[in-house]
C-alpha cells in the first residue's frame, strides 16, 4: 500500500513523498519524493514524526479542532515535542519503552490521517 507522508525531522527539515514499507517496529523505511526518483533510505532516529496525510497540499484555511471527541480511537493525548510543537489526538498504543506510537487527530476533517510520533523526539506526553 502506498502512503502519502510528510516527514518532520529533528533538525527542522520537512520532506514530502510516498512510502510503501513503513512499519512502526522497523528502524528504516524508504521515501520516494517524486515519481520516477529512486527511493531514499530514512532512519527513524533522524525523524520527529511521520505524518500520514490525505493530500500534500493540505487545507490552509482549515482550523483544526482539538475539542472533538472520537470514540474508538483510544485515550486522548497531548504530545509536546522537544522543538515546542504540540500535537493533540488519540492513541491506543503509547508506551515509554516503544520507539514510537500512532496519534490520530481529534479533528477527522484535518489533513492528517494519523501521525507516527517518535518517542525520543518528545519533551512531555500527557493524557487529557
Amino acid at each position: 500500500m502506498v502512503n502519502k507522508v510528510v516527514l518532520h525531522f529533528v533538525d527542522g527539515k520537512v520532506q514530502k513523498g510516498t512510502t510503501e514499507d513503513f512499519f512502526p517496529n522497523k528502524d528504516v523505511f524508504h521515501l520516494t519524493e517524486r515519481e520516477g526518483r529512486e527511493p531514499i533510505e530514512i532512519h527513524l532516529a533522524s525523524v520527529k514524526a511521520v505524518y500520514f496525510v490525505k493530500s500534500f497540499e493540505g487545507k490552509a484555511e482549515h482550523q483544526e479542532r482539538t475539542d472533538l471527541e472520537r470514540v474508538g480511537f483510544g485515550k486522548k493525548i497531548r504530545v509536546q515535542f522537544k522543538d515546542g510543537e504540540t500535537q493533540d489526538g488519540y492513541t491506543q498504543g503509547f508506551s515509554t519503552n516503544r520507539p514510537g506510537f500512532f496519534v490520530f487527530p481529534c479533528d477527522p476533517d484535518c489533513n492528517n490521517d494519523r501521525v507516527f510520533v517518535i518517542t525520543a523526539a518528545t519533551e512531555k506526553i500527557n493524557f487529557l
